[in-house]
C-alpha cells in the first residue's frame, strides 16, 4: 500500500471537481425553473455526452487514447454509469420532489461518511481515527453550510433520497476498485454517461404513468413532454441547462474520476464536503444570496478539514504504488 500524503496535483483535481459540481449546481437552478426535473437531466446528460465525445475524438487524433482491445474491465466499468449518475440523479430527483432543496442536501452530506464505511470494508482501506473525526467536523461544518429553518420533507422523499446517496457511494468505491485497470479515464467517463443517458431516456415513459402531475417531466393531460409549461422556454434556461450539462456532468467526473485513480475513496470521499461551500459561495457571488454567520463559520470548518485531510492523512492506496502513478484523463499508462 502506498502511505503518501495526497499529491498536491490531486488534491487540485478533487478541488476542481467538487467546484465544478458547486457550480453546476447554481447554474442548474436557473434552468430547473423553467425546464422540468427529468427532461433537465437528459439534456444535461446528453450535452455532457456530446462534450466528451469531440474531447475523445480530438484525444484519439493525437494518439493519446488509443484503445484497441477495449477490455472486460473497462466495459464493466462504464456500466456503473447506470449507478451514478444514473439511477443516483434519478432517485435525486424525485426525492427532491418530495423534500425541500436544504434537506436533500443535508442528506447528501451522508454519502462521504458512507464512502469512508464501504472503502473499509470492501476495498481494505485503513480508515484512521483522525480522519474519521475529521470527516465528522466536516460534515458538521457543512450543515452549518446548508441548514435553513423549517427543514423537513416527507418520508418518501428522505427514503428516495438516501437511497440516492448509496447508488453514489456504491459507485465511488466500485469504480476506485476497477479504475486501475481501465487504459483511459476520458473513455470511462463517456461510457458511464452515455449508460446514464440512456436510464434517463428509458425512465421518460415511466414517469409519465408515475408522475400524471408532471412535476419531473413536464407533462399535462393531452400533451407529451411538456416543458416551461406556462410558456416557451427562454434562452437563458436553454443556455443553463447547456452549462450546467457540461460543468456538472463532464467537468465534474473528469476531474473526480482522474484523481481516484491517484488517491484512496476514502479521502477522495472529502472533496464531498466542499460541495456545498461552493454551491452557497456562487449563489452568494452571482445569485445575490445572502450568507449567515453561520454559513460562514460552516465553510471555514469545511475548509479546514479538508486541508488538515490531504495534509496528514496518509494515502493508503490499495493495489499499490501503479495505482498511485496513473496518469491523467487523457493518457493511457506506460
Amino acid at each position: 500500500m502506498s502511505r503518501s500524503l495526497v499529491p498536491p496535483r490531486v488534491v487540485t483535481l478533487l478541488v476542481l471537481a467538487a467546484a465544478s459540481w458547486g457550480a453546476g449546481t447554481v447554474i442548474s437552478k436557473r434552468a430547473v425553473a423553467e425546464i422540468p426535473p427529468l427532461v433537465l437531466l437528459v439534456v444535461q446528460l446528453a450535452t455532457s455526452v456530446a462534450a466528451l465525445w469531440v474531447v475523445t475524438l480530438a484525444a484519439r487524433r493525437r494518439g493519446a487514447t488509443a484503445d484497441p482491445d477495449h477490455r472486460l474491465g473497462h466495459a464493466a466499468i462504464e456500466r456503473l454509469g447506470l449507478l451514478n449518475p444514473g439511477a443516483a440523479y434519478a432517485l435525486s430527483l424525485i426525492g427532491l420532489s418530495q423534500t425541500t432543496a436544504s434537506l436533500s442536501v443535508l442528506l447528501w452530506a451522508v454519502e462521504p461518511v458512507l464512502i469512508l464505511v464501504l472503502a473499509w470494508r470492501w476495498l481494505g482501506e485503513r480508515v484512521t481515527s483522525r480522519l474519521a473525526a475529521l470527516s465528522i467536523a466536516a460534515a458538521g461544518g457543512m450543515v452549518l453550510v446548508v441548514w435553513a429553518p423549517g427543514v423537513g420533507g416527507q418520508a418518501f422523499g428522505i427514503a428516495v433520497t438516501l437511497a440516492g446517496v448509496g447508488c453514489c457511494a456504491v459507485y465511488s468505491v466500485l469504480t476506485r476498485r476497477r479504475l486501475g485497470d481501465a487504459p483511459s479515464t476520458l473513455r470511462v467517463v463517456l461510457g458511464q454517461q452515455v449508460w446514464a443517458l440512456g436510464l434517463a431516456i428509458a425512465l421518460l415513459p415511466a414517469a409519465l404513468v408515475l408522475d400524471p402531475g408532471g412535476v419531473l417531466t413536464g407533462a399535462v393531460p393531452g400533451r407529451i413532454l411538456v416543458p416551461g409549461v406556462a410558456g416557451a422556454i427562454s434562452m437563458a434556461a436553454w443556455f443553463s441547462a447547456i452549462a450546467s450539462g457540461i460543468v456538472y456532468y463532464a467537468l465534474a467526473y473528469a476531474f473526480y474520476l482522474a484523481a481516484l485513480r491517484r488517491v484512496a475513496a476514502s479521502l477522495a470521499a472529502s472533496a464531498f464536503y466542499l460541495i456545498p461551500v461552493f454551491g452557497v459561495a456562487g449563489g452568494w457571488a452571482f445569485l445575490g444570496e445572502r450568507l449567515e454567520p453561520a454559513q460562514w463559520l460552516g465553510a471555514a470548518i469545511v475548509l479546514l478539514c479538508v486541508v488538515a485531510i490531504t495534509r496528514s492523512v496518509p494515502n493508503r492506496v490499495a493495489g499499490g504504488e501503479a495505482a498511485a502513478t496513473t496518469p491523467g484523463p487523457l493518457q493511457r499508462p506506460r
